[in-house]
């Protein structure tokens, strides 16, 4: 399969967001209903709610957190207090 690189972060977004929804909508679901006759109905509404918040979160959110990252100095080796700042 191709696709044209200017599509990476949205296909990216796309099997990020399916990936984590299907699972936390899957535990979530088993913890709060436990498994019944209604859990499979149950859990494919929890997940394709979540799914839409995910996605949007998962396209978006990486900007702003990678212009926190960028301000974020990591090092190999613990700095000392009068190194810090």
């Amino acid at each position: 399969m191709k696709i044209h690189i200017k599509y990476k972060q949205l296909v990216f977004a796309f099997f990020m967001s399916l990936s984590m929804s299907v699972f936390i909508s899957f535990i979530l679901v088993s913890i709060n209903f436990g498994y019944n006759s209604h859990f499979l109905p149950q859990w494919l509404k929890t997940w394709s709610q979540a799914f839409i918040c995910a996605f949007f979160g998962a396209y978006f959110f990486p900007k702003f957190i990678h212009k926190i990252m960028v301000k974020i100095r990591f090092v190999e080796k613990e700095m000392k207090d009068s190194e810090i700042g």
